[in-house]
C-alpha cells in the first residue's frame, strides 16, 4: 500500500489546524473510520473539530484541571457547551504519561508544574516527542479516551494532537489503555510537522 503523508514546514498547531482536520477527515472517510480523538487545551480546536467531523463520534481530551494554575480548567465553559451541543464528548482526566509520579519531581515552588522525572511515563513521552510533540499528544489522548471507555481498543480511530495550541499531527491508531499502553498500534501517519 502506498500512502501520502503531509509534512508541515514547522510545528505550531494554530497555523496547521485547518489543514490537519481536513486531511484527517479525508482519511477517515477513505477508511470508514467514524471515531476521532482530538486534543484541545482551551477549546478552539475542539469547536473546529466538531464542525469538520459532523456525524462522527468526536472525543475531545483536555488538559487536567490545575495544569497551569490550581483549581483552574483551561478548557472554556463556552467551548464545552458548544462541543457537547454538537454531539462531542469532553474528557478531562489525569494525563496518561504524567500523573501521580510527577508529584515526586521538583515542583519549582507552589503552583509551578512539576518537572519531569525518569519515570517510565516520562520516558515514553520523551520518546514519542522525537516524532514531534503532536505525536506524543495523539498517543496519550487516545489512551486517555480508551481509559474512560469512550473508544474501543480493537478498532482503528483517528487521533489528532498538536504542538502548543491547535493541531498539527493526525494519525490512524489502534489505542491501548494506559495500563496496557504497549498494545497501542500506530497504523498510519496522516500529517505531522517535519521539525
Amino acid at each position: 500500500m502506498e500512502k501520502k503523508i503531509t509534512y508541515f514546514e514547522k510545528p505550531g498547531g494554530k497555523e496547521n489546524t485547518a489543514k490537519t482536520l481536513a486531511l484527517a477527515k479525508a482519511r477517515a472517510d477513505e477508511l470508514g473510520i467514524k471515531t476521532v480523538v482530538v486534543a484541545s487545551t482551551v477549546g478552539d480546536t475542539a469547536v473546529k473539530a466538531v464542525d469538520v467531523f459532523k456525524g462522527f463520534k468526536v472525543i475531545v481530551v483536555t488538559h487536567v484541571t490545575g495544569m497551569r494554575e490550581p483549581n483552574t480548567q483551561e478548557f472554556t465553559e463556552e467551548a464545552r457547551k458548544t462541543v457537547e451541543a454538537k454531539g462531542g464528548i469532553v474528557v478531562t482526566t489525569a494525563h496518561a504519561f504524567g500523573a501521580i509520579h510527577r508529584s515526586l519531581g521538583p515542583a519549582g515552588g507552589p503552583g509551578a508544574p512539576p518537572a519531569p522525572t525518569s519515570d517510565i511515563g516520562d520516558v515514553i513521552a520523551m520518546t514519542l516527542r522525537t516524532f514531534g510533540q503532536g505525536m506524543k499528544v495523539a498517543f496519550e489522548c487516545a489512551a486517555m479516551a480508551a481509559d474512560g471507555g469512550h473508544i474501543r481498543t480493537d478498532e482503528e480511530i483517528i487521533s489528532i494532537g498538536g504542538s502548543g495550541r491547535g493541531a498539527d499531527t493526525a494519525v490512524v491508531i489502534q489505542a491501548g489503555y494506559t495500563h496496557r499502553f504497549f498494545s497501542s498500534r500506530l497504523k498510519e501517519i496522516i500529517c505531522k510537522p517535519r521539525m
